[in-house]
């Protein structure tokens, strides 16, 4: 499903990509990379509904229904995105349903855990998709240019800079663990000096950071740092799937490919709503 939205989202942004020149070519399929891992994951919560029904808070009432729910939520955004239908409303109600997953489930998860990096990481890291697609609703709903759109633009711009920032640090001071969003996985042995790939991804994450931060290198900025999360996403963990073996191994593989892409779609929503920069 992921595949056949990134199929069709490339189909339906051909003009755009080729209008565009440089890094802009990325961005113009921002939405796409974005949608792709959305349709990916709601096939995910149908297909394995009792195991995510875990993370749903037990207070909770009928809490599978949540499970498909939100499953069948996230393959309409996707078809949402990419054809671009009602896209201001499904980007409204992606960052709303981001930020209830980071107050409902992750906040309390880091909490009770508090000394745990990698829950934090996590929920940074639904805060930072939430706050792409707010971003994204901000500057569709007067183009960024009233206080409106202009303030949903700022927090998510911010929000997505700070936990670059976060995550850079992260990647500098834990360079056994694979780049992109700094989670749990080790990078694999076949990658030749893993700790430099780790440092440089670093160094990306908080230079693209804090040129999000100022409105004239937003854009480019968020570019940057799109380019390196897609790079990683297809030469990284993509490989990393293919020579995954059982399925465990499989299944971990692919939440990575999506997951990393996810957050790569994330910042080039930053960089769509950002102004462009006179050459």
């Amino acid at each position: 499903m992921g595949v056949i939205v990134l199929v069709v989202g490339f189909v339906a942004a051909r003009r755009e990509l080729q209008a565009a020149v440089g890094l802009d070519k990325l961005v113009a399929v921002g939405r796409v990379l974005y949608a792709a891992p959305l349709a990916a994951f709601g096939v995910e919560h149908l297909a394995l509904g009792r195991v995510i029904l875990g993370a749903v808070p037990v207070w909770m009432p009928v809490r599978l229904f949540w499970v498909y729910f939100v499953g069948v939520a996230l393959i309409a955004a996707a078809l949402s995105l990419v054809l671009g239908i009602r896209v201001r409303l499904t980007a409204t109600l992606l960052a709303i349903m981001f930020f209830l997953f980071v107050v409902m489930i992750h906040v309390p998860n880091a909490v009770a855990q508090g000394h745990d990096r990698i829950i934090w990481n996590v929920a940074l890291r639904d805060l930072s998709f939430g706050a792409g697609a707010l971003a994204l609703a901000g500057s569709l709903w007067i183009g960024a240019r009233d206080r409106g759109g202009s303030a949903a633009v700022w927090i998510g711009r911010v929000v997505v800079a700070v936990v670059l920032m976060v995550y850079g640090v992260e990647l500098i001071r834990y360079p056994q663990f694979a780049p992109g969003v700094p989670l749990a996985k080790l990078t694999p042995a076949w990658v030749p000096g893993p700790h430099v790939w780790a440092l440089l991804t670093g160094l990306v994450c908080l230079g693209g950071g804090v040129a999000i931060l100022i409105r004239r290198y937003c854009r480019d900025g968020a570019a940057a740092v799109g380019l390196v999360m897609t790079l990683l996403t297809l030469f990284l963990y993509l490989p990393i799937l293919l020579m995954a073996s059982g399925v465990p191994a499989v299944l971990e593989g692919a939440n990575y490919v999506w997951d990393t892409l996810l957050f790569a779609g994330t910042v080039l929503l930053v960089a769509e709503g950002a102004p462009k920069r006179e050459q």
